[in-house]
């Protein structure tokens, strides 16, 4: 690495080497800049905010077990009520704050109509909260 020599026979060719002193000065230049400006960027405001206390709602939703049979029949709470007897129920549970969850027990065997009709009938009452119960595998 001679950068400044006196010969004469070297001095007509490029110099194939690259200087990395003045990358090396830019990068920590660089490196200096962004350790002076990183607290900078953290825009916290110090608040002394109010201590309140506040209790937890802890009403706990209703629960309704609905059931359909195989022949189609409908239960609430094991109670036998009819289809138009359930809608109305359904009407007045959704009123309520919070909403009942729904848990609906159907027979393998029954009919898909009856349980698209309880669903159909539930989501016109503002019911959403629908759980399908069954029993786990043996």
């Amino acid at each position: 690495m001679a950068f400044g020599s006196f010969e004469r026979k070297s001095s007509s060719q490029p110099m194939a080497e690259i200087n990395m002193v003045p990358l090396i000065d830019v990068v920590l230049v660089l490196l200096v800049i962004f350790i002076v400006t990183a607290p900078l960027l953290t825009n916290a405001v110090k608040l002394d905010l109010p201590k309140a206390s506040s209790a937890t709602d802890a009403q706990k939703p209703d629960k309704i077990n609905f059931a359909i049979d195989a022949q189609g029949a409908l239960y609430w709470n094991a109670e036998r009520i009819t289809r138009e007897d359930a809608a109305a129920k359904f009407l007045e549970e959704g009123k309520k704050k919070p909403q009942p969850e729904i848990y609906l027990r159907a027979d393998q065997n029954v009919a898909y109509r009856y349980v698209a009709e309880t669903l159909a009938d539930a989501a016109k009452a503002g019911l959403g909260k629908v759980a399908f119960v069954s029993e786990p595998a043996k």
